[in-house]
């Protein structure tokens, strides 16, 4: 069966990932159980799941589930999936943050919770806030971090920055829709089930981004960094914009891919 299912994908890891959600088994029961054959209730749900998957619906929000960082991570139609290319943002905020010294992080459109939770998780002594406009992410958020045992996050409704009103933080950090809203890209693949306030952003794609340059500095300490997860063609925009805000030390890091991904600067 797994056969035929990786032939209807043409994708056998899908169709690996599937199978073992339906049979709550581990990778490492493939090994020597590929060819065995189901039960047919397990059948029946596996088929169905190839099918959802056949039709475009992105495995993550199939399982309830997606890796990132060292966190298995559940994730509806109401977050965004977590992607490995965001965990740059998380190596960048940790070079960023003493491993023993108390401090304040905040992530803005937490999602999932997957960037405020890694570094929670790396970095016990900081307090980290995360905000989301949508009250259904952020349940899902408040799970993960009850999922994990992770007590030092909070979780607070609002747009951006707006909930954090008179709060300053050493690090400020944001994975925000960056996508341009004309982009064809949005109504295919993965991308056309996603929540679309959490994918475009603006004729350019950087309305969110602008907002968040120009609001971050008064949420700053002297000294402390922003960070924030961009396109690949954003690199050159998004530095002027940090010049413009009056940030120091402003960079672009790159992706395994050598493309323009995380960039930031310092108050």
């Amino acid at each position: 069966m797994l056969a035929a299912a990786t032939q209807q994908l043409g994708e056998r890891l899908d169709a690996e990932l599937l199978l073992l959600h339906v049979v709550q088994k581990s990778r490492s029961w493939l090994f020597t159980h590929a060819d065995d054959v189901l039960d047919i209730d397990v059948q029946t749900s596996y088929a169905s799941l190839i099918g959802r998957r056949a039709a475009g619906e992105p495995v993550a929000y199939i399982t309830g589930q997606r890796g990132f960082w060292s966190l298995d991570l559940e994730v509806t139609p109401a977050t965004l999936i977590p992607r490995p290319e965001t965990e740059l943002l998380v190596e960048l905020a940790l070079q960023r943050l003493s491993d023993d010294a108390a401090c304040g992080v905040a992530d803005l459109g937490t999602g999932s919770g997957a960037i405020a939770l890694a570094i929670a998780r790396e970095r016990p002594h900081a307090q980290v806030v995360a905000t989301d406009a949508s009250a259904d992410a952020l349940a899902v958020a408040q799970r993960n971090a009850q999922r994990h045992a992770i007590s030092n996050v909070t979780f607070v409704r609002g747009d951006w920055l707006a909930p954090l009103a008179g709060q300053r933080f050493e690090l400020i950090v944001s994975n925000p829709p960056y996508i341009e809203s004309a982009d064809p890209h949005l109504g295919q693949g993965d991308l056309r089930f996603e929540p679309a306030s959490a994918l475009a952003s603006g004729t350019d794609g950087l309305d969110d981004i602008r907002r968040i340059v120009r609001d971050a500095a008064s949420h700053l300490h002297s000294g402390g960094w922003l960070l924030f997860e961009h396109g690949w063609n954003q690199g050159d925009a998004v530095r002027a914009l940090l010049h413009e805000a009056g940030y120091a030390e402003v960079f672009t890091a790159v992706d395994m891919e050598q493309r323009d991904r995380i960039s930031g600067g310092r108050r």
